[in-house]
């Protein structure tokens, strides 16, 4: 029903749009990807400031009609992450993360998981910005990153199987992943896959499993098969392909 509604937000995107005004792409708690227009934001004087750029996290109140742009009225920062803001590797990462959601996330339902995830990624960078390439707790920034869209391929339910071999069942001798077959694979099975490493599988079960900021370290080698196995499982399951995570 057209009308009102509050909800709280990140910004994933932000386009200049006519003289003044500015398109949003959202993503939300209570409403999961909205668009919206914010008029006269880009005037001096304008009472949004500067906080509807990407990353911030905004209290909004939105108005809903017969558009399919809803119509931002009022936003409020939760959190703007101005350490993020200072630190050109982390706005990269920030970008690449919001870009993900984006992509992947287009649905108007809520998805809790996505949002909380979101918000602690963008809070993660924060805190480790200008830490030469690690997060607040000194792991590499571009495993964070890797850990990141593992979580967001649960949270949106393309999750790679993981646990056994997913073309016959076997948990013993994994040695590969595919991703036509949707996870690893086992050496009877491998021919549809590429090779993985004990290392690649260990820090993705880790990623899936456990908090973000609670990774193993991995090697750049595993962090290559890692990337490679999210983006072969996106391009199969979700016709889906992202900006590398570095």
């Amino acid at each position: 029903m057209p009308g009102s509604f509050k909800t709280e937000g990140v910004v994933l995107r932000s386009i200049r749009y006519g003289e003044a005004d500015r398109i949003l792409h959202l993503y939300t708690a209570e409403r999961g990807r909205v668009n919206a227009i914010a008029k006269g934001s880009r005037r001096p004087r304008s009472r949004f400031g500067g906080r509807l750029e990407p990353f911030f996290r905004l209290d909004l109140m939105l108005h809903e009609g017969r558009s399919e742009l809803c119509t931002v009225t009022g936003a409020a920062t939760v959190d703007g992450y101005p350490a993020l803001r200072a630190d050109g590797d982390a706005i990269d990462a920030a970008a690449r993360g919001c870009d993900a959601v984006l992509r992947l996330l287009d649905s108007a339902e809520p998805n809790r998981a996505a949002y909380g995830l979101l918000c602690r990624y963008l809070a993660l960078l924060d805190r480790g910005a200008g830490a030469d390439g690690a997060d607040a707790a000194g792991a590499d920034r571009h495993a964070v990153g890797l850990a990141f869209r593992l979580k967001l391929l649960l949270a949106s339910g393309f999750a790679p199987e993981l646990g056994s071999c997913a073309r016959c069942g076997e948990r013993e001798g994994i040695v590969s992943f595919s991703g036509a077959a949707g996870g690893v694979v086992c050496g009877s099975c491998e021919a549809s896959g590429f090779p993985v490493s004990a290392e690649a599988h260990r820090f993705m079960a880790a990623a899936i499993g456990g908090p973000i900021a609670e990774l193993p370290p991995v090697s750049e080698p595993a962090r290559r098969q890692v990337d490679r196995a999210i983006g072969d499982t996106l391009a199969h399951h979700a016709h889906v392909n992202l900006r590398a995570v570095a």
